[in-house]
């Protein structure tokens, strides 16, 4: 067999570095980081037998070390806090991940829930299908003492998923309801789309306008779509069905095309269960050229 292509082993790796830290730009330079150690071993002499197995090795302890400090950092986070968006007819990694449900909005945010080494031992195991001894090498633990960890991560994480998901068909057809109805302003038809506990998330990051805290229930959360998309429209924006890491959503466009936001929905039961909307600009830039429409004003310092 062949070597392994260098595209593949970057798709990969990032793979891997963006479940882990939920964050395109964060796994980049997480991936960049561990290309450049791969060289430097290799121009050093150092005989790498699997360059899958070295750059994932790398990769993973990497992304423990940067989540720690994110971690840090998102305790003074502005707002809530969702990952970046990965959009599937712009972003080719996601055709790449095997598994799309493990990249999908609400199972990042449960991930965050796990400590560094959970969330790496759980990925690789679940996400990866890595066997034990090579996880027990890469987090520097022992066998046994993965095993437990994933066990008892599985066992948090599998408390968290829904216990029923509508099918890729029924979620496509929701959704396509629910923007119709938003756009429409039919606020009767858009009740229909949405459960009971449904729950708006936007995440500015202090960054543009944003809802700092939770929406919840069905009035309320209507309310605010219907206000949103009724100033939307008054300023010409334009709304472009996308699949959102591998679920459902839409960018939304200023009048000259640049982005606004990104809106992830997440359905179960065949109703809207959350609705997550970034618009932190931070979080965006690497789909394209954004508007200025949500942002906030840059506060100056005083003289």
């Amino acid at each position: 067999m062949g070597e392994t292509p260098l595209s593949e082993l970057r798709r990969s790796s990032f793979a891997v570095a963006y479940r882990m830290l939920g964050s395109v730009a964060d796994a980049e330079d997480v991936v960049q980081e561990a290309f450049l150690r791969w060289q430097r071993a290799v121009d050093s002499g150092t005989r790498v037998e699997s360059p899958k197995a070295y750059l994932a090795t790398v990769t993973t302890r990497l992304a423990i070390d940067h989540f720690r400090s994110a971690r840090v950092r998102r305790d003074s986070y502005v707002g809530t806090w969702l990952a970046e968006p990965v959009i599937e007819e712009k972003e080719a990694v996601v055709r790449d991940l095997e598994e799309k449900d493990s990249i999908s909005m609400a199972f990042l945010l449960l991930l965050e829930t796990l400590s560094p080494v959970e969330r790496a031992v759980f990925l690789l195991r679940e996400a990866f299908d890595f066997d034990y001894p090579e996880i027990a090498e890469i987090v520097e633990r022992s066998e046994a003492n993965c095993r437990q960890i994933y066990s008892r991560a599985k066992r948090h994480v599998d408390a968290g998923r829904p216990r029923f998901e509508a099918s890729s068909a029924k979620r496509d057809q929701l959704a396509e309801r629910f923007f119709a109805a938003c756009e429409l302003g039919d606020l009767d038809a858009l009740l229909d789309t949405l459960a009971a506990d449904v729950v708006f998330d936007g995440d500015g990051g202090g960054k543009a306008a944003a809802a700092v805290q939770p929406v919840r229930g069905p009035d309320r959360v209507s309310r605010i779509l219907l206000g949103l998309f009724q100033k939307g429209k008054l300023l010409g924006t334009k709304l472009r069905p996308v699949q959102v890491n591998g679920r459902p959503g839409a960018m939304v466009f200023d009048s000259s095309d640049r982005l606004i936001n990104v809106i992830a929905l997440d359905i179960r039961e065949d109703r809207i269960q959350n609705i997550r909307s970034v618009v932190n600009p931070e979080k965006l830039g690497h789909l394209g050229p954004l508007s200025d429409l949500a942002r906030l004003p840059t506060r100056s310092n005083p003289r």
